[in-house]
């Protein structure tokens, strides 16, 4: 039966394919694909893991045949042989086998997935005994991951795609065609999203997260239909139900006909010719009607999304996203040789353009290892993150800012640095670049100029400028944490994302305010946050004075669109209006 799930639109598109779910599990699952030599090593794995259980509980039956029944009621004798019964259980072993052999999931996932279709059939029995024993098939497979979970094997670089062929009577299409997988979980982490980031997804569901969570940023940067906030597609979604993601809505639609097939494969056709359109402006200056040279940067995760960025015809890096070369990492973090050969990658990868590296921004919705909650802090956005975090750890922070400044000599490097406020931390940041320096002329390593800049993205930053613009060489607005602080909403958070509003009046006092003062002082700067890559704000953006723009590579035909179409003379008394206006919305669509 065709259903809906609505959620909110993060990356616009139309994806078709088969759904993959992400189990949660108590333990921490590894999800990845294994290459086709590794199945047999993979399904060993697992049994080996599975054995273990056994074997712990044979000598668990071996030590309850020594306790008297006070010790060891004749429950806890036929709860262990139900175990060992589960353990040989045909349906999970198959299942698994079936995973890891067709589709090339790694063991655990495998395991997890398999795990969650036998739960579901434990769900549709009518005997109340027998569903119970759905709580006793989870617990073994807990063991099972438990016990795999010292061997595990390390994640495979590239992953492999895992494909199956689609039947003409299945998708419509020609039966040769590979069949696209879709991607549903409760949540992802960035680090997770990464891992993802070359694999074989077509799109991307999450029960959580809001329009500029990290899950969203990223799912953009890979330029794939994604809807975040679904709120219970995990649950309602089953294993390889056809799921078409309707990015340009918000909508999933599941189990469609072929008629809703039809359709939206016509509108997927669609958005692919428009992005062949797009292509032929890639070489084309992005100057206003009344000529305005406008910059367009990309921001980019990890040293290899540089060619992407120079492909799609950015004139640099606006902002490269350092913490992702710390995250999943298990708290083992980059050395300075390890982040140096990273930020060089990149540099020399933009052949000559800037690449603006952000020192590490880390805390709240971006931890550094899934496996490490903040749950000792009420509000982890409020705490110990970004610039906070590096100045709380010295050593950590002055290793970074020598790798970057050693990248320095092999192209321009500007150095960003996030969530300051006070004065006190512009001069201890300011202290730790110089010492940084001085460590490396010490020893005679070689390193280049940066130029330093600040993000403006809380409140406080934004309302001293003065005393930001004396210390430093370019500013940066980062929007998306600039709306969440100004307007207290959590970025993260789907309950609140309706009230998540780029065009609150106060949102747009203080970014219009920023620009023209750094225009009025001679100061660079960019828009790096969401709203940069939003083509229905561009236009707003060109008449508050905006000239640098920073977003996802994907973004950036769209924007030189609506640039080229531009004429900022005519905008920049209809974006005073719009800032001024109670209502800015009604303000804009008036226009």
């Amino acid at each position: 039966m065709t259903f809906a799930i609505h959620g909110l639109t993060v990356s616009r598109g139309v994806a078709i394919g088969r759904a993959v779910l992400v189990a949660s599990s108590r333990v921490d699952v590894a999800h990845y694909f294994i290459d086709a030599d590794q199945v047999e090593a993979e399904i060993a794995r697992v049994r080996a893991g599975r054995d273990a259980v056994v074997e712990e509980i044979h000598r668990l039956q071996q030590n309850i045949a020594h306790m008297g029944p006070k010790e060891a009621p004749p429950e806890l004798t036929a709860l262990l042989d139900v175990h060992l019964m589960l353990l040989q259980d045909a349906e999970l072993i198959g299942g698994v086998k079936h995973w890891i052999t067709d589709r090339l999931y790694n063991g655990e996932w495998a395991l997890t997935t398999q795990l969650e279709i036998i739960v579901r059939h434990f769900d549709e029995m009518e005997d109340a005994y027998l569903r119970e024993r759905k709580a006793d098939m989870e617990q073994i497979c807990e063991r099972i991951l438990r016990a795999m979970k010292g061997a595990a094997s390390p994640m495979v670089a590239h992953t492999s795609r895992a494909v199956r062929k689609a039947s003409q009577q299945d998708l419509l299409l020609d039966d040769t065609v590979d069949v696209p997988l879709v991607l549903i979980a409760h949540d992802l982490s960035p680090a997770d999203m990464l891992q993802f980031k070359q694999s074989v997804f077509a799109g991307f569901i999450t029960d959580v997260g809001g329009k500029t969570s990290h899950t969203a940023i990223v799912a953009r940067s890979m330029d794939i239909p994604a809807v975040v906030g679904a709120r219970t597609s995990s649950q309602l979604v089953r294993q390889d139900d056809w799921v078409i993601i309707d990015g340009d809505a918000g909508v999933v639609i599941v189990d469609p006909s072929p008629i809703i097939l039809a359709e939206y494969g016509f509108k997927q056709r669609q958005g692919e010719l428009e992005r062949g359109r797009l292509q032929r402006l890639l070489h084309t200056p992005a100057v206003t009607m009344d000529g305005e040279k406008v910059q367009l940067l990309a921001n980019i995760e990890l040293p290899e999304d540089a060619p992407a960025a120079l492909k799609a015809g950015a004139l640099g890096v606006g902002l490269f996203r350092s913490e992702f070369l710390f995250m999943g990492r298990q708290g083992r973090l980059p050395d300075e040789e390890e982040q140096y050969r990273a930020y060089r990658r990149a540099v020399e990868s933009m052949q000559g353009l800037p690449v603006t590296i952000r020192t590490v921004d880390v805390g709240a919705d971006k931890p550094l290892d899934d496996s490490v909650r903040d749950d000792a802090h009420l509000n982890p956005a409020l705490g110990l993150r970004a610039i906070r975090w590096s100045l709380a750890d010295p050593a950590m922070f002055l290793t970074q800012l020598r790798a970057i400044l050693r990248a320095a000599a092999h192209g321009q490097v500007h150095l960003l640095v996030p969530m300051l406020a006070h004065a006190r931390e512009i001069r201890q940041t300011l202290a730790h670049i110089d010492q940084a320096r001085a460590m490396l002329d010490s020893k005679g390593v070689v390193h280049g100029p940066v130029k330093i800049g600040a993000m403006i993205e809380i409140p406080a930053a934004a309302l001293s400028l003065s005393m930001f613009l004396k210390h430093f060489d370019f500013l940066s607005i980062g929007t998306n944490d600039l709306i969440q602080y100004t307007l207290a909403i959590d970025r993260a958070d789907e309950s609140v994302a309706d009230l998540y509003d780029p065009l609150h009046p106060a949102v747009l006092r203080l970014v219009a305010d920023t620009i023209a003062e750094c225009r009025a002082q001679g100061k660079p700067v960019s828009v790096c946050g969401e709203m940069a890559g939003d083509v229905s704000l561009t236009r707003l953006l060109l008449g508050l004075g905006l000239r640098s723009f920073s977003m996802h590579p994907a973004q950036i035909l769209a924007v030189k669109q609506e640039i080229l179409r531009a004429d900022t003379s005519k905008l920049a008394p209809w974006a005073q209006r719009v800032r001024t206006a109670e209502d800015p919305v009604l303000a804009m669509a008036s226009a």
